[in-house]
């Protein structure tokens, strides 16, 4: 099913409120612990910081928000573009006397925006939040369908866009800051990802190859590595590590790849309409080296860092979780947790109460204390 069609699945019939649903076994060990709503259509994109105690979501309602994970308060609302934001990234972490954050987003409206916050000065952050939290985990809260009451407010409304990248010409599906925090990767409908100065806001180096619209696209945290995936049932791995960048071309899918993330080591893992997710060595890049399959198609997944998780959300508004040989993790119970389709995952590793997110097309974003091996 391509984005056009999701997106058509995903609005069909009324909005409703915000539905979880965990319990039974393994609700012990999937637990909801915060609800942030508050965006007025479905929502493409989740992403967090657990060392900064926020994550920021990317909807269609033309907006993102940037959220407490302490204490699920909306922060900031950026509305600066007009069109559907669909990815949103916070750059890698800096020193900054003022608490400033900056931020990138990427829009249905051909342009990727830069824009900051000062995340410092939000007392909402404070670690006094954090009992609140640590009460609502273990009260259960995964048992009994309840979270802590979401905040609706559209915190503090963020209009000034620091740069404007433009050269695409279709819509832009995707962002990431590549390591380092000066450049930034865009994927876009336009079968082309760019590489942009973010400073000059100069596109640097156009990734051309794929033969239909980019899904998504991603950054090695630490190697000048990154990725595309495209409806064109491909993935690509752009290597600039030498003064001469090279690209290799993973063929192993039969629909749409979704999305593509870095695991440790040598491993990269994909998903797919083809209702499979992929695990791959870098080192030898025929074939992958093991094959999860799955009851629909897989959106944009997750890879936790500290534990080789990869939470996978699907079509059939169903998350799954496996570990990166493709055993499924007995740790989700088999509910759903969004009433309409699952558009992203994304571990906040680390956090002590919260540390899945996952968002939809029911316009909600939740987080989850999600209880893997090593806790």
């Amino acid at each position: 099913m391509h984005v056009g069609q999701k997106l058509r699945t995903a609005l069909r019939g009324p909005p409703g409120r915000l539905v979880f649903k965990v319990g039974g076994g393994d609700g012990e060990r999937f637990r909801l612990t915060r609800r942030f709503e508050g965006h007025r259509d479905g929502v493409w994109h989740v992403t967090a910081d657990a060392t900064r105690n926020i994550c920021a979501s990317a909807s269609a309602d033309q907006t993102a928000r940037i959220w407490s994970l302490n204490s699920g308060a909306c922060l900031y609302t950026y509305v600066g573009h007009t069109g559907s934001v669909n990815c949103v990234a916070f750059a890698p972490q800096s020193e900054s006397p003022t608490g400033e954050m900056t931020v990138a987003t990427a829009s249905g409206d051909e342009s990727a925006h830069i824009w900051k916050v000062a995340i410092g000065s939000q007392a909402v952050l404070s670690s006094d939040d954090d009992d609140d939290d640590k009460g609502a985990a273990e009260s259960g809260a995964g048992e009994s369908d309840a979270a802590p009451p979401p905040s609706t407010a559209e915190g503090v409304r963020v209009k000034n866009t620091l740069m404007r990248l433009t050269g695409h010409t279709g819509v832009v599906i995707g962002c990431e800051w590549l390591a380092g925090g000066s450049q930034l990767i865009t994927a876009s409908w336009d079968r082309t990802a760019n590489i942009y100065d973010v400073e000059r806001g100069e596109v640097l180096n156009i990734l051309s190859g794929h033969e239909m619209e980019l899904n998504h696209c991603s950054a090695h945290p630490s190697q000048k590595l990154v990725v595309t995936s495209s409806k064109d049932s491909t993935f690509r791995l752009w290597d600039f590590r030498e003064t001469i960048q090279s690209v290799a071309v993973f063929q192993g899918h039969q629909d749409s790849v979704s999305s593509v993330a870095f695991s440790t080591g040598d491993r990269i893992v994909s998903g797919s309409d083809d209702r499979t997710v992929k695990v791959w060595d870098l080192r030898n890049m025929r074939s992958a080296i093991s094959t999860i399959r799955l009851s629909s198609a897989a959106n944009r997944l997750s890879v936790s860092r500290t534990h080789g998780a990869i939470a996978i959300p699907l079509d059939n508004r169903h998350v799954r979780i496996y570990d990166l040989a493709g055993n499924r993790l007995p740790r989700v119970p088999n509910r759903r947790c969004h009433s309409r389709m699952v558009s992203c995952a994304a571990w906040a590793d680390d956090h002590p109460h919260c540390n899945l997110l996952t968002c939809g097309f029911d316009r909600g974003v939740a987080g989850w204390k999600v209880m893997l091996a090593k806790d």
